[in-house]
């Protein structure tokens, strides 16, 4: 007998006609025999339920600071790829700088900090490594929206990521206000793989990262999950937002004239590197999807 799709692959997207979706195959948290490092175990319950977790000062101000001024330093460019650098769609605003941890060194050696990768380790249950690190921009006025998305829809279709044994850390360097668009996260979303319609263009990446129209979820089903609760992730500067590679998030435009600036790390299991791209093209460089330089932090 023919094996389904759903055989071959548990997470088909950009396949079929019709949206729907599909129930999680993988843990959230994922089973180790030793006790947790750094989390609570209150704070694993929260994040295996709701997809997500808000620490709050975990870098002193101080530090926090001396982070927001290397921020500010990389956003001149000065010593940035141009190649990792993704602009807002209808202005030359810088949107994102991808694959700073290779580029600017105090964030290369944030991405080793214990603060973060025992929490990873926490949740994961594996040896981590960097599969892709950013650093998003507001800037007051001129900072657009990143619409609705799943980022390992992404990563799987179009980076070969395998399964959802990943997540994300966003590290505040600016305060998130609710006036600035913060973070948004669907309650409980990272339960369903949801699916989404339409063939991936080659090269789609040129055009995602300013503005995604390929990947994107249908509005019924963003409703439909929606009804468990948005929130939004606000917090001062210093605090992390850990999110499930999986969960249903994106952020409003910022109208306000207070700036966000937010480093993101994506921590990915050593277990769960990228493959062949499922979606069938070539996959996408290496300042997006980390293939060349696995090392275990």
């Amino acid at each position: 007998m023919r094996a389904t799709a759903l055989e071959r692959d548990p997470y088909p997207s950009r396949v079929e006609p019709c949206p729907r979706l599909i129930p999680r195959a993988d843990p959230v948290v994922w089973q180790t025999d030793r006790r947790p490092a750094r989390l609570s175990e209150t704070e694993i319950a929260y994040y295996d339920a709701n997809g997500y977790l808000i620490l709050n000062d975990v870098f002193s101000e101080q530090e926090t600071r001396v982070l927001a001024q290397v921020g500010e330093h990389a956003l001149a460019l000065a010593g940035i790829d141009p190649e990792t650098v993704v602009r807002e769609p209808d202005s030359q605003a810088v949107r994102s700088i991808f694959e700073v941890h290779r580029q600017v060194p105090e964030f290369d050696a944030l991405a080793r900090d214990s603060r973060l990768v025992e929490v990873a380790h926490d949740l994961l249950a594996d040896q981590v490594y960097i599969h892709q690190s950013r650093l998003n921009y507001k800037p007051g006025f001129e900072g657009r929206d990143f619409w609705w998305h799943s980022d390992f829809e992404t990563w799987h279709i179009e980076d070969g990521m395998p399964r959802m044994r990943a997540l994300s850390m966003s590290i505040l360097l600016a305060d998130n206000l609710v006036s600035n668009g913060p973070l948004l996260l669907i309650n409980g979303s990272h339960k369903h793989y949801v699916t989404c319609v339409g063939e991936t263009p080659a090269e789609h990446y040129k055009q995602s990262l300013r503005k995604q129209d390929y990947g994107v979820p249908e509005r019924s089903l963003i409703a439909e999950l929606s009804q468990q609760g948005i929130r939004a992730a606000t917090a001062k500067a210093g605090s992390v937002v850990v999110f499930d590679c999986n969960i249903l998030h994106g952020s409003g435009s910022n109208i306000s004239p207070f700036h966000r600036s937010n480093l993101f790390l994506v921590y990915n299991s050593l277990k769960n590197r990228c493959v062949a791209p499922y979606g069938g093209l070539p996959p996408r460089p290496q300042h997006i999807a980390n293939r060349a330089c696995i090392e275990p932090l």
